[in-house]
C-alpha cells in the first residue's frame, strides 16, 4: 500500500475562484473520468496543485497494491480480475476525502464504482475527440485494450459504449491538444459553476 501523502498547503497565490472551489467541495474527492488519453493524470496533477490537494492515480495505486503492472495483471489474470481490484482500490481512495483522483478508463463503467463516486465525490469527465485520443495513446505501447490489429477501431467502439455513461458525470470539460493549463482552468471554472448550483449561489 502506498504511503500516505500529506495534503499540500494551498499556494498563497490561489485565486478567489480556486478558494471557492476548495471550500465548496466540503472535503469531497474530485474524481476525473474519461477514456485513456483524455489527460486525467496530467490534468489531475496540475489541478491538485492549483487547489492545494493531494493527487492520486488509481492505476498507480492498483499496480502498487498488486506488485505488478496493469498489462501484466491483464495478461496473467484477465480483465475481470483487474476490474475487481480496481473497484476495491477506488473505494479505498474515495474514503480519503480531500483528493484529486484520476481513474482508469473503465472504472466509471462499473455500477458500484459510479454509485460510490456519486455518493462521496464530484465527478469530472475529460472529454476528448478520437484524433486527440489516438495521438496521445500512440505515445505509449502499454495500453492492454489497444493491443490488437485495429486500435483505432477499438477506440471508436469504446467511445460509443462509454461516452453515454461518462456523460452522467457531474461536470464535463473538453480535453484538447492545447496547453494543459487551459484544460485545468476550464475544469476549475466548470467546477465553480457546478458547485454554486449545489449551494444555490449560482447567478
Amino acid at each position: 500500500m502506498a504511503a500516505p501523502v500529506a495534503a499540500p498547503v494551498a499556494a498563497s497565490g490561489a485565486t478567489p475562484r480556486e478558494e471557492r472551489v476548495r471550500a465548496a467541495l466540503s472535503g469531497r474527492p474530485l474524481v476525473l473520468v474519461g477514456l485513456m488519453g483524455a489527460g486525467k493524470s496530467t490534468v489531475g496533477r496540475r489541478l491538485a496543485m492549483r487547489l492545494g490537494l493531494p493527487f492520486r492515480d488509481a492505476d498507480t495505486e492498483i499496480e502498487e497494491a498488486a506488485g505488478m503492472s496493469i498489462p501484466d495483471i491483464f495478461e496473467i489474470y484477465g480483465e475481470a480480475h483487474f476490474r475487481d481490484g480496481e473497484r476495491r482500490v477506488i473505494d479505498r481512495l474515495l474514503r480519503e476525502g480531500r483528493i484529486v483522483l484520476a481513474t482508469g478508463g473503465g472504472a466509471f463503467m462499473d455500477d458500484a464504482t459510479r454509485r460510490a463516486v456519486a455518493a462521496s465525490g464530484v465527478s469530472v469527465w475529460l472529454k476528448a475527440d478520437l484524433d486527440t485520443l489516438m495521438r496521445r495513446v500512440r505515445k505509449r505501447s502499454t495500453r492492454p485494450l489497444l493491443q490488437n490489429a485495429d486500435p483505432e477501431g477499438t477506440m471508436r467502439a469504446l467511445m460509443e459504449r462509454r461516452y453515454p455513461v461518462y456523460a452522467t458525470a457531474d461536470v464535463v470539460v473538453e480535453s484538447h491538444d492545447g496547453a494543459h493549463e487551459e484544460v485545468v482552468e476550464a475544469v476549475v471554472a466548470a467546477l465553480e459553476a457546478h458547485l454554486a448550483t449545489e449551494t444555490g449561489d449560482a447567478p
